[in-house]
């Protein structure tokens, strides 16, 4: 599994959602707090509802913007805190396309799409 990660999520019906061909998903959406989260951390982001770049690991990155620190698992998923936001969004069961375990720290940078 890679140690940084690279998808392009997008709003559609409203929704942010992302398609990853590599890992098998397709409009996988964002829920329960997490599309919260992203609409915050993409306000200032130009034209963000047609796609912007979510940069994200499991450790530390150079430019890393939101740190999620894991609070528990919860309906097949997991629920991040954002304390720089102050808010709370679940993961969907999605997150172990990525990793093998729910992460105790996620790093995320949240960029315009090229």
């Amino acid at each position: 599994m890679n140690s940084i990660n690279v998808i392009k999520p997008y709003k559609y019906l409203t929704m942010w959602v992302f398609d990853d061909e590599r890992v098998g998903l397709e409009q996988e959406p964002f829920v329960s707090g997490a599309d919260e989260i992203i609409d915050l951390m993409v306000k200032d982001i130009p034209d963000a509802d047609n796609g912007f770049i979510l940069v994200f690991s499991d450790t530390p990155f150079p430019g890393h913007q939101a740190k999620f620190e894991w609070r528990r698992e919860g309906s097949g998923g997991n629920w991040y805190y954002v304390a720089e936001l102050d808010k709370e969004g679940w993961l969907c069961p999605a997150l172990f396309k990525y990793f093998e375990k729910a992460p105790q720290e996620l790093y995320a940078q949240f960029k315009q799409n090229a």
